[in-house]
């Protein structure tokens, strides 16, 4: 895919050439094509699939992380509501009576 894209680029280049220059056209294709590779095979780049590949990846891990999340605010509810249930069952005894009733 990218190889079509360069060998395209590179055609319109040439082909934007003024019409006293046609006659050096396919040398200067070669060289336009030549110079792009060179200057795209620099950067640092992906393909489209390992770009799509790594946001699934992305997605997936999220998708976890916010599921764990949610399990972690859950555990940390229940201690909170045992410690709240414990206080309210404890204010309805007299202060000092350790004794069950029958």
């Amino acid at each position: 895919m990218a190889t079509e894209s360069i060998d395209k680029l590179a055609r319109k280049l040439a082909e934007s050439v003024p019409e006293g220059l046609r006659a050096v056209r396919d040398d200067l294709e070669q060289n336009f094509r030549s110079v792009l590779r060179s200057s795209l095979s620099r950067l640092d780049l992906v393909t489209r699939e390992e770009f799509d590949v790594q946001q699934a990846v992305l997605l997936r891990t999220r998708e976890k992380l916010e599921g764990l999340e949610r399990r972690l605010q859950a555990l940390e509810v229940k201690p909170a509501a045992k410690r709240a249930k414990k206080k309210a069952g404890a204010a309805g005894k007299p202060a000092g009576s350790k004794l069950k009733p029958d």
